[in-house]
């Protein structure tokens, strides 16, 4: 009994070798496939890239004009990123409040399409960093407000954040008072 046990034993870890090697097969396989097809993908997508002489003379003559101050934008961008890192790297450990991670809004990968000419690859990161930023600020004043004046406005308001309709409504003194340390705490929770 025990002798046939063993060869029982030995014939399932010979299966499981062969399966274990055929599952390799597979994957080098698959992993074949997927270079083929990303090489493939890479060369349609550079098919309808457009060369950047070529981009600029297309483009009207104005809106090359106004491109030094649309650029200019990104001095107000850069300070407010520095002072939100600032300002939150400061007062938010003081109030409990957790951090914002700043790579959760400034996302700058659009660089990478390879149908992308130099300038709009310039005006891609220009755009991400600059919309990344102020979602990131946004976010941080949400966090601010919800710690300080969770109070909903009187008249309702476009595009309010995602912490918004947990506020309280305006002039509703005592659900205010006793929520707001709850609200507080909430932040905590969510971490």
């Amino acid at each position: 009994m025990k002798k046939h046990i063993d060869e029982l034993l030995l014939r399932i870890q010979t299966l499981q070798e062969e399966l274990e090697e055929e599952y390799r097969k597979r994957r080098e396989e698959l992993e074949q496939k997927r270079a083929q097809l990303a090489e493939e993908f890479l060369r349609t997508q550079r098919r309808y890239k457009m060369g950047l002489f070529r981009f600029l003379f297309r483009s009207r003559f104005l809106v090359v004009l106004t491109a030094p101050v649309i650029y200019a934008g990104w001095i107000p961008f850069l300070l407010m990123d520095l002072f939100v890192t600032l300002y939150q790297h400061i007062c938010f450990p003081i109030y409990r409040i957790p951090r914002v991670r700043r790579a959760d809004y400034v996302v700058m990968d659009r660089g990478e399409l390879p149908y992308l000419n130099l300038v709009e690859k310039f005006n891609c990161f220009y755009c991400s960093y600059g919309n990344g930023v102020a979602a990131y600020a946004r976010e941080v004043a949400a966090r601010t407000e919800q710690y300080w004046c969770p109070i909903k406005h009187a008249r309702r308001i476009r595009g309010a954040h995602e912490r918004y309709p947990q506020f309280f409504d305006y002039g509703d003194a005592e659900a205010f008072r006793q929520g707001i340390e709850r609200l507080r705490r909430q932040y905590r929770e969510e971490d």
